[in-house]
């Protein structure tokens, strides 16, 4: 999956962004006054990372520096204003979760097995981060490397009438 002008209008419009191209990459920055914060969100589509060529997502925020290297593709949610980053490699996922109040959240190294199943089942540390990332095993079981969440919803709710 390699990232393309209507992925990143996609995300721009889930963030209420603005995404303004910077040579290779992408760059949009957003802010949540009432709570102080400030974000941005860089996207790096089909960089060279090392020896190989990737995607690459850097968040920059007043207290962390946040980098998604390999990113494989996204789940977008606009009811949820968030768009999840995901890299996949040998069974583990990792997930940038990035909100359009200007928050964002990291969930690296998670084994795929606890993406599905009985949460309840899951000690409380791990599970935060298994349904962080569920929606996730949607996009790793069809391959497409894009998700729109809400797409889904409107599907069960056509499916239930």
């Amino acid at each position: 999956m390699e990232f393309n002008d209507t992925d990143i209008d996609h995300i721009a419009s889930v963030l209420n962004a603005k995404a303004k191209k910077m040579g290779p990459n992408y760059r949009m920055t957003f802010e949540n006054k009432e709570a102080g914060r400030k974000i941005s969100l860089e996207i790096y589509p089909n960089t060279q990372i090392g020896s190989e060529r990737g995607n690459l997502i850097i968040v920059y925020a007043s207290s962390a520096f946040l980098q998604l290297q390999f990113c494989t593709g996204y789940v977008i949610s606009k009811m949820l204003g968030e768009v999840t980053f995901i890299a996949r490699h040998q069974g583990r996922v990792s997930g940038l979760i990035v909100e359009r109040e200007a928050g964002c959240s990291l969930y690296a190294n998670v084994d795929e097995s606890v993406l599905s199943g009985d949460f309840t089942q899951l000690g409380p540390e791990v599970m935060l981060s298994s349904i962080a990332l569920s929606l996730s095993e949607q996009l790793i079981s069809d391959g497409s490397g894009r998700l729109d969440a809400d797409a889904m919803l409107d599907e069960e709710d056509e499916d239930d009438e």
